[in-house]
């Protein structure tokens, strides 16, 4: 199979006709041509040598080249397909390094082996094109809605097809009760785009709370042209969903336009989400009111809400309990996906006995500790004291603005206080030194005796100890496993310490072994400072 003048326009047009089968560039397909015919060409000739093929454009003429290449004496290797500067003056006037010689070589008699070769590599490289291009196609259109049509089912898995593709459709991505046959049409979100060794997958849902989004986006023009913004989503697929929206034109109310005229606009994303029910929500700024439009159509009573710990506690009226928790929790479950919080839901009679509860507990720790009775401890409980050291060093004015409190009774209950708490932090001192503790823990400042006690509990007792904690480890945290988030108890979590002040005590500690650099340490806070100030302006 010699490449003569007779079949020379025939690699043109069959470069065309693979081109236009398979939507890729034709000159892709002559590249792989050229690649596939210099392979054979080397087999022939010696795999040593650098020989290159290149087929014209236009005639389909195809030329067998063989390289040389100019280099330096001691780099020379292979006289095949390298000349000194010396051997290039031959077919140079002023040969320099990294010239090339070239010298036109026979076209080569491919035999039915080299043949078969030169079709494989051209196959594999018309693959990896068509590959390449319908990644570039897809990988744009993440974040989107695509129709397709059904093509066949695979151990539970839809393959879609999506045009000049295919698309995956897993199983745990179809809304429950949904079920298709080959050649139904079908909508789908493009959730992700990759490359793998088999081709580039195209992954599809139809649960991922973004695609009810994007189909909002498809249904309401105010959200299509960025008057109204789509804030939150959350799904329970095929079941329930709430939608948090809010509008940048006072003059168009974002539920009313989502809802549309007689429902019009939310029924058709509810009739593709097979019958969902959906909660159109009007976003909001402030936590609390957001989270009470969340719980809807449950009313609540109070919102206490602990920001350190992204925990939110919800009083509801006995009779509206089942209501804001939902069927099988549905309704809180939703709405905590939404706000991104943890949400305790109590009733108003549970957070009364809560209440009492806690008030019994202090006024308890106040008759015991200060030998007062318990009228005495409850008006402290009452005007806001929670611990002894409040009482102790708190300005005398406040205990005097309690009624029935003089001077002198105000004078002796922070005496009691002060000495109660010395005594504390002397038997705090005797634990502490007993269990170990070395004198460079007691010297930091910024821990008390009480929390060094804590601390040789857990094992730490030198500064070094200390140092090597992390910030979560003595305040406390939380973490997410499986979808569920888990308190992480803190050594010195019940002195109310929080974060921010265990990494700067820990962070103390590093400068003084040190172990941190404090001007790199000063540089880091300045950083965050200025990157705080940028986030604030925008």
């Amino acid at each position: 199979m010699a490449i003569t003048s007779a079949n020379q326009l025939e690699l043109l047009q069959t470069a065309e006709a693979v081109a236009r089968e398979k939507m890729i560039d034709p000159d892709l397909v002559i590249q792989a041509m050229e690649e596939s015919l210099a392979r054979a060409a080397k087999s022939r000739y010696g795999s040593e040598l650098d020989i290159r093929v290149k087929i014209d454009r236009k005639t389909g003429r195809a030329t067998f080249a063989r390289i040389r290449t100019v280099v330096a004496d001691e780099e020379f290797e292979n006289h095949h397909a390298q000349l000194t500067v010396k051997q290039a003056k031959s077919y140079l006037a002023n040969p320099q390094l990294g010239d090339e010689v070239i010298d036109e070589v026979p076209p080569v008699d491919l035999g039915r082996i080299a043949a078969q070769s030169a079709k494989q590599v051209i196959l594999q490289k018309v693959r990896e094109a068509e590959r390449d291009r319908q990644f570039d196609e897809f990988k744009d259109r993440k974040g989107t809605i695509i129709n397709g049509v059904v093509k066949r089912e695979e151990y539970g898995n839809l393959i879609v097809d999506i045009g000049r593709g295919e698309g995956i459709l897993r199983r745990n991505e179809k809304i429950g009760r949904e079920s298709y046959r080959p050649n139904d049409r079908i909508r789908c979100y493009v959730k992700d785009v990759r490359r793998e060794t088999r081709g580039p997958q195209v992954f599809l849902s139809r649960t991922d709370p973004q695609f009810m989004a994007e189909l909002f986006k498809m249904e309401v023009p105010e959200i299509y042209d960025g008057i109204i913004e789509i804030k939150a989503v959350a799904r329970d697929p095929g079941s329930r969903a709430k939608i948090a929206v809010i509008s940048f034109d006072n003059s168009i109310d974002p539920v009313g336009a989502c809802v549309g005229m007689r429902g019009s606009r939310v029924q058709a994303v509810v009739n593709e989400l097979q019958g969902e029910k959906i909660d159109i929500i009007p976003w909001n700024a402030d936590t609390a009111t957001f989270l009470v439009n969340a719980l809807q159509p449950a009313e609540v009573s109070k919102v206490v809400f602990d920001e350190e710990a992204g925990k939110i506690e919800v009083v509801v009226p006995d009779e509206q309990l089942s209501l804001a928790i939902g069927r099988r929790g549905q309704n809180v479950r939703l709405a905590s996906q939404l706000t991104a919080l943890d949400i305790d839901i109590m009733t108003e009679a549970e957070e009364s006995a809560r209440r009492q509860a806690e008030f019994a507990e202090r006024t308890k720790l106040f008759m015991d500790a200060l030998d007062i009775d318990e009228m005495m401890a409850q008006l402290l409980v009452a005007e806001g004291f929670t611990n002894l050291e409040e009482v102790a060093y708190v300005d005398q004015d406040e205990l005097l603005s309690i009624d029935g409190f003089d001077e002198g009774t105000a004078a002796e209950l922070q005496a009691r206080a002060r000495d109660v708490i010395e005594e504390q932090n002397r038997k705090a001192i005797e634990t502490a030194r007993e269990l170990g503790v070395e004198d460079s823990l007691f010297n930091f400042e910024g821990l008390t005796p009480q929390m060094i006690e804590a601390l040789a509990k857990d094992g730490i007792k030198t500064l070094e100890d200390f140092a090597t904690c992390a910030d979560w480890e003595l305040a406390g945290g939380w973490t997410t496993e499986n979808g569920q988030r888990k308190k992480d108890d803190g050594v010195l979590e019940k002195f109310e310490m929080t974060l921010d002040e265990a990494q700067t005590l820990i962070m103390t500690a590093r400068v003084m072994l040190g172990w941190v650099d404090p001007t790199e340490l000063e540089a880091d806070v300045a950083e965050d400072e200025a990157e705080g100030d940028e986030e604030a302006e925008a």
